[in-house]
Parts: C-alpha cells; sequence; structure tokens
C-alpha cells in the first residue's frame, strides 16, 4: 500500500498542477472545480498514509489501543477539506453564471481528458485494499468519482467548444460540486459514526446478538457493544448468561473464532455470567419492587 499511496498522490498532484493552470487560462471553472477536488485527494491520500504508519504502531502503557484510530480521524480531515475547496469553487461558479468570461473549451477537454486517464490510474492502485479499509475504500472511490467528474467536464468542454456557450462551464462545476459534496458526505457521516463508537454500517447487531443467544448453552445476552478501534478493526463485548454446572470450558474460544469468521469482527470479549446468579438478581430486583 506505501507504493499505491505514493503513485496516487504524484498523479493527483501532477492533475492539479496542470489543472490550475490550464482552468486559469481558459478561464474554466469546471477544470479548477475538479483540481480542487484532486487536491483535496493529495492531502486525503497523504493523511491517510501517514494515519496508516502511525496505526501500526505499538501500543504503550498510555495509549493501550496503540494510535488505531488516527485513521478514522485522517478520513474524517479528509472529506473536511474536500467540502471546504469545493465551497470556494460554487462560489467562484456562481458569480461566473452571470459574468461568464469566453472559455477555450477545447482545453478544457484535453485537460479533463488527462484527468479521467490519471484518475484511472491511480484508483486500479487501490482496486484490490478496498473492501478491508475504509481509507483504502475513500480513496479508491474518491479517485473513480474524479474520473466520472472529468468525464463529464470532457464532455462540456467539448459542448463549449463547439457551441460558444460559455455559461455551461460554470453550471458544469456546480454539478461537478453537487456529485462530490454527496460521496464526500457519506464519507464524513461514516467517519463521525466511528468516532461516536456506533456500529459500523455493514454489521447488524441484532444479527450478532441473536447468534450468540442461539449458541447451545448460552440462555442471555446482555450489554452487548460493538465499535470500530480503526478503519480497518471492530470490537465487540457481551455479557452470556449460561448455565454453570454444564458450561463448557472452551465456550469462549470457540464463540470468539466463530465471530470473527462470520462476521469478521478480530477483538471479542466475552464475559460469562452464570444463569442461577442472575436468576436470583431478578428476584431480588422484584423483591425490592
Amino acid at each position: 500500500m506505501t507504493r499505491a499511496f505514493a503513485l496516487g498522490m504524484l498523479l493527483n498532484l501532477a492533475f492539479v498542477v496542470i489543472g490550475v493552470i490550464a482552468g486559469f487560462s481558459a478561464h474554466s471553472t469546471a477544470l479548477l472545480a475538479d483540481a480542487a477536488h484532486n487536491m483535496g485527494d493529495v492531502v486525503g491520500l497523504g493523511m491517510a498514509w501517514g494515519a496508516m504508519v502511525l496505526a501500526r504502531r505499538a501500543r504503550t502503557a498510555r495509549r493501550t489501543y496503540g494510535l488505531r484510530r488516527t485513521t478514522i480521524l485522517a478520513a474524517l480531515a479528509n472529506g473536511g477539506l474536500v467540502l471546504f475547496a469545493i465551497g470556494g469553487v460554487v462560489w467562484a461558479a456562481i458569480q461566473r453564471l452571470t459574468h461568464t468570461p469566453a472559455v477555450d473549451g477545447g482545453i478544457v477537454a484535453i485537460v479533463a481528458a488527462i484527468g479521467v486517464v490519471l484518475n484511472v490510474l491511480a484508483a486500479m492502485l487501490f482496486a484490490k485494499g478496498r473492501k478491508g479499509d475504509m481509507n483504502i475504500r475513500a480513496a479508491f472511490l474518491h479517485l473513480v468519482a474524479d474520473a466520472a467528474v472529468s468525464a463529464g467536464v470532457v464532455v462540456a468542454g467539448v459542448v463549449v467548444w463547439k457551441t460558444g456557450w460559455s455559461w455551461i462551464d460554470p453550471a458544469t462545476s456546480l454539478v461537478v460540486s453537487a456529485v462530490i459534496l454527496v460521496g464526500t458526505w457519506k464519507l464524513v457521516r461514516e467517519a463521525m459514526n466511528l468516532l461516536l463508537d456506533a456500529v459500523p454500517d455493514h454489521i447488524d447487531a441484532t444479527d450478532v446478538e441473536a447468534f450468540l443467544g442461539a449458541t447451545q448453552g448460552v440462555t442471555g445476552v446482555h450489554d452487548l457493544h460493538i465499535w470500530s478501534m480503526s478503519t480497518t478493526e471492530i470490537a465487540l463485548t457481551a455479557h452470556l448468561i449460561v448455565p454453570w454446572d454444564t458450561c463448557s470450558p472452551t465456550l469462549v474460544a470457540d464463540l470468539c473464532s466463530r465471530i470473527e469468521q462470520r462476521f469478521k469482527i478480530g477483538h471479542v470479549t466475552l464475559q460469562l455470567e452464570p444463569a442461577e446468579h442472575a436468576e436470583h438478581c431478578e428476584q431480588g430486583i422484584r423483591g425490592a419492587v
């Protein structure tokens, strides 16, 4: 992944430079919007790369989980930067809708086509690792979205070139910004949920609870918690009520292994409670009432 991050950043940075120069030369806010998004990807890839390195550091007595959550912070910061950049582009596009300078559609189309190629090449670098890591998935989706957006700018450039309708350019930049906004907002929302210890989107807590409750020897489940330790690691804790006299000594180890295989949850902590103790507690509560 180190090589993928480095090459991805270089490819995106190359397009940022080309896009900014061409955007100002051709008076194209569409190109500037595309370049702004790619600049966000350059910074985002750098933060994701750094977070991935930090997440591999060994835990300490103070930080017993290590620095795994820096990957979540990187994803959140990446989304925030993209939103900030798009805000500036939208403002410029709105102003140009009423006072649109002549736009060189040919330059817009050619440069945007270069962006399609570079983003597709960069996205291919992250295609294999996107399923197991939100950071990698975010990078892959951003690059694919960039390629699609650049393709739209190509079309806009051709239209401006053939018709001379310069207003198409700022209008396209607004559409581009809207597409980017939707995708980025989803990433920001997911990162916020992870920071707030919400259950990851791909895991159904009800299914996990049903799975634990259906395990032979388990008569009850409570205090079930599932959260993300990083963009790749998920933790689970739960209290299981079991008949103490018939409890298997390998119950916890077997369950941990099965949970990891079925739900891809690698950090599992299960606390066993004697069924007899739970019954006594329940009777005591009823008696007090």
